[in-house]
């Protein structure tokens, strides 16, 4: 799939993207990068280790528990959560350049993060970037059932973590309409298409 820019100079904005794990938000995100080059993705910190073939400072940036922790301390994060016992987080100054230099941050965050992030922009005066093209979207599944399904056919986690994984999906599902967009998941295309559609009335829209 070729890059393409939507439109005329669109507004840049600030996406958040979130998911139940297995929801299916990597692989739209991942789409939406291909096909638009006007879309950055947020690289996010994490206390975690690397998995498999992944790069430190494209996949994620890999700090140490102290690290992390000192950089939460001067106020360098947009936002930062605990997710499964590792620290995750997102700095602002990248973002914000990102913004500035008339480019689209997409960020693919977990419910916590997003509420996060939300909570920080709704406090910024309405010039500032950050708020001006704030847009989050809540991917789901069609039920928990169908997402237990794709995680056991994932086959990548024990059924302790699945079952974990699908705890945690049911509280996330309920903070759904916290989000200003939903996206039900339930072809692939028929989601891509659905997401691209709300993307491309945000860009389009008069700020």
């Amino acid at each position: 799939m070729s890059n393409k820019t939507p439109g005329q100079r669109p507004r840049p904005l600030l996406i958040v993207v979130s998911a139940p794990s297995g929801g299916g938000k990597t692989t739209l995100c991942d789409a939406l990068l291909t096909e638009y080059d006007n879309l950055v993705y947020s690289v996010s910190c994490t206390t975690r280790s690397p998995r498999g073939t992944e790069i430190d400072g494209e996949d994620y940036i890999f700090m140490t528990d102290e690290g992390f922790r000192k950089r939460v301390e001067a106020g360098d994060f947009l936002e930062h959560a605990t997710v499964h016992g590792y620290s995750y987080g997102t700095l602002r100054d990248v973002v914000v350049e990102s913004l500035r230099e008339g480019q689209s941050v997409l960020m693919d965050l977990d419910v916590q993060g997003a509420r996060s992030i939300r909570t920080l922009v709704m406090t910024l005066p309405e010039s500032d970037p950050l708020r001006r093209g704030f847009v989050d979207i809540f991917i789901e599944p069609p039920s928990i059932e169908i997402l237990r399904e794709r995680l056991e056919e994932r086959a990548e986690d024990s059924p302790e973590t699945i079952q974990r994984r699908l705890n945690n999906a049911v509280r996330e599902m309920q903070c759904r309409d916290e989000f200003s967009y939903q996206v039900v998941n339930e072809a692939l295309d028929r989601a891509y298409a659905d997401l691209v559609a709300i993307l491309q009335k945000e860009w389009n829209r008069e700020p």
